[in-house]
């Protein structure tokens, strides 16, 4: 029997990575096949893709990769009909996912969608998709299931498995000792994002930050946590922009960053609630291809990009986006977190009274869910 699973970039190749924890420890003899990551592959996953191949964020960047990846798409569809696996579970990446679910669930495949495309934010049109492409939805949030319920799509609520993952008090002073930290150092993790065509956009106005604080606050450690293959592509980003500042690269680590920092300069995306997991105060910047930038603003439905902002329905932190995503701006909020230590400790309490709200045992109920739709 046989699971085909796609997950379409970093952040989706972890949350898969945890579901597959709970679908192997429930039917061990259970096959899964087709696109993933590192963190899939080593729970036994059989990547026919890498996930890296669809990992490409904005309307412009898209253009540009359109016929690679819509060719990616096809050839999936096509041998997974002729293949018949029991069910497909699509995780995150909408524009692809929906599409092939579309086509499969029309042909009698049955299929989940892992994550729900936040609807609530931005492009509200997918509710009616979802409605033709999935069987069923498998929410994070626990607000999402009743929305999609008003557009006909089932679904539940099974938390986030990042709360089940990440430890409700963080690993501080072991994380420290591991990267080499004392236990007094003042430390910024800098997390700008895992896709190329972020990183080409948000590293930049990061590292200038950074080379601004190492003059303002010399005794500063930062620490930058560096995605599978683009090590190549961060390296020249440093020497250009921060050279003196002292910016370590890690090899992924961005968990040990997380639990030992005390303030993220971070990449709007997943990462943003790992944060919040992690109870650290952070400052959110983004950019991106300006036509992008115009495209997507006007969609949007409310006044947050980040999801711990979103969580809480407020500007818990500070959002630094497009323009406003410029070093001396990203300099001032991470001095103003620094020198605040009672402020850090609020937002921390709020961070620890979300995570319990998201700890929900993510694999028992989703796999529940996953045996219902698929009869396994």
């Amino acid at each position: 029997m046989q699971l085909a699973m796609v997950a379409g970039e970093a952040s989706g190749d972890l949350l898969a990575s945890l579901l597959l924890g709970g679908i192997q420890a429930r039917w061990p003899a259970l096959r899964t096949a087709g696109i993933g990551g590192p963190k899939m592959t080593a729970q036994g996953f059989e990547a026919w893709w890498p996930s890296d191949k669809l990992a490409v964020r904005g309307y412009v960047e898209v253009l540009r990769h359109y016929r690679g990846i819509k060719a990616i798409r096809d050839a999936l569809g096509d041998r997974l009909l002729r293949e018949r696996p029991a069910g497909f579970v699509g995780v995150d990446a909408p524009d692809f996912n929906l599409g092939l679910e579309k086509r499969l669930k029309a042909a009698g495949v049955r299929t989940v969608h892992f994550v729900c495309p936040s609807i609530w934010a931005w492009r509200g049109g997918r509710a009616k998709k979802m409605a033709e492409s999935c069987d069923h939805v498998l929410c994070l949030f626990p607000f999402e299931p009743e929305l999609l319920a008003a557009h006909g799509v089932a679904a539940s609520f099974v938390g986030h498995p990042l709360a089940d993952a990440i430890p409700l008090a963080p690993p501080r002073a072991a994380s420290r000792q591991a990267l080499g930290l004392g236990a007094d150092d003042e430390v910024l993790a800098l997390l700008p994002g895992s896709r190329r065509s972020e990183i080409q956009y948000i590293a930049p106005p990061f590292l200038q930050a950074v080379a601004r604080l190492a003059k303002s606050r010399p005794r500063l450690r930062v620490v930058l946590p560096v995605a599978p293959g683009l090590r190549s592509l961060v390296e020249p980003m440093v020497a250009a922009h921060a050279p003196d500042a002292g910016v370590r690269l890690l090899d992924g680590q961005s968990h040990a960053a997380l639990a030992a920092c005390d303030l993220t300069l971070i990449a709007s995306g997943t990462a943003t609630l790992e944060a919040a997991l992690f109870k650290r105060p952070m400052v959110i910047g983004y950019a991106m291809h300006p036509l992008s930038w115009q495209l997507m603003k006007r969609m949007a439905y409310q006044p947050w990009v980040g999801l711990p902002n979103i969580l809480e329905r407020e500007f818990v932190v500070p959002e630094r986006i497009q323009s406003q995503c410029h070093a001396e701006q990203l300099e001032r909020d991470v001095l103003e977190w620094l020198d605040d230590a009672p402020r850090r400790d609020r937002v921390a309490q709020r961070f620890a009274d979300l995570h319990h709200r998201l700890r929900q045992n993510t694999a028992q109920r989703a796999t529940d869910a996953i045996a219902q739709v698929f009869s396994l």
